[in-house]
C-alpha cells in the first residue's frame, strides 16, 4: 500500500497541525521565498520536535525569482545560497528528497538548453555534493517543460544516484506537447518522487487526483514496482482526503 507524502507549505501547517497529527501524515514541507530569512534554525528544530510521531518527510525549496541556470552570476549566486540553506534545513529535518524547480524556460532562454544546461550544472553539481553528504537525495521538478529533453540532459551530465526527477502530473497535463509514453521513455529511469495533482489542461489547479483529465492509471502502470516518493498536491483538505482514497483503488 502506498502511503503518500502531503505537500504542506510551513507558514500552513499551525493551521492543519491537528489533522496531520491525528492522521499521522507523511509530510512535504514547503519553504517559500516570501518570509524565508524570517526562519532561525532554532524555528526548524521545534518544528522536528513537534513532528514527534516521526512521520517520513520531504522538502520543496523556494523557487520565485530564482534562477539555477542563470546567466546572470550574481543571480546565480544568491539562488546557490537560498538552496544551499534549505539543504542546512534538511540537516536537521532528514527528509528523503528535496524537491527543486529546474528553472528552464524555452522562451526565456530561446531554446537554448545548452546555456541553461552549462549554467545550472554550476549550481547541482556542488549542490549535489553537498546534500549527498547529508544523506538527502534531490529532485528536480518539470515546471513550464512541454518536453523532457532538458532534464534527461541535466540527468546525464549530473550523473549521480542521488539526483533525479520529481515528475509533476498537473505540470505535465497543462504545459506538455508529448504523450505521457514519451516523457516516462525519457526519464523513468530518473524519477524519484511523483507531485500529484490534477486539472483540466487549462490553469494549474491543484485538484484531487481523477478531478481533472490526467492519466494516473497509466502512469501507475508503467511506474509499478519503482521505489519513488508518491506526493499529494492537492490544494484543500478536501481534496486531499479524496486523493488519498483514489490513490487506494490504484493500488489495492
Amino acid at each position: 500500500m502506498i502511503n503518500p507524502h502531503i505537500h504542506v507549505p510551513y507558514n500552513l501547517l499551525e493551521n492543519y497541525f491537528p489533522f496531520i497529527k491525528k492522521e499521522k501524515l507523511n509530510l512535504e514541507i514547503y519553504f517559500g521565498s516570501k518570509r524565508f530569512d524570517d526562519l532561525k534554525k532554532k524555528d526548524i528544530i521545534n518544528l522536528k520536535k513537534r513532528l514527534d510521531y516521526n512521520p517520513q518527510l520531504t522538502i520543496h525549496a523556494p523557487f520565485m525569482d530564482l534562477s539555477p541556470g542563470a546567466v546572470d552570476s550574481r543571480v546565480r549566486e544568491v539562488t546557490f545560497q537560498r538552496f544551499s540553506e534549505i539543504l542546512d534545513f534538511a540537516d536537521i529535518l532528514k527528509p528523503k528528497i528535496v524537491v527543486f524547480h529546474s528553472g528552464y524556460d524555452k522562451w526565456k532562454y530561446d531554446s537554448r538548453v545548452d546555456i541553461w544546461l552549462e549554467e545550472s550544472l554550476k549550481t547541482w553539481i556542488p549542490l549535489n555534493r553537498k546534500a549527498s553528504a547529508l544523506g538527502v537525495k534531490i529532485a528536480i521538478e518539470n515546471i513550464v517543460e512541454d518536453e523532457p529533453a532538458n532534464l534527461k540532459l541535466l540527468m546525464e551530465m549530473v550523473d549521480s544516484k542521488n539526483f533525479g526527477i520529481c515528475f509533476d502530473t498537473g505540470h505535465f497535463n497543462l504545459f506538455s506537447k508529448l504523450f505521457l509514453s514519451d516523457w516516462l521513455e525519457m526519464l523513468k529511469l530518473y524519477i524519484i518522487e511523483l507531485h500529484l495533482h490534477d486539472n483540466a489542461k487549462d490553469k494549474d489547479l491543484h485538484l484531487a487526483i481523477g478531478e481533472g483529465n490526467f492519466d494516473f492509471r497509466t502512469l501507475f502502470r508503467e511506474l509499478q514496482g519503482k521505489n519513488c516518493v508518491y506526493t499529494i498536491e492537492a490544494h484543500s483538505v478536501e481534496d486531499v482526503k479524496k486523493s488519498i482514497e483514489r490513490l487506494k483503488v490504484y493500488f489495492k
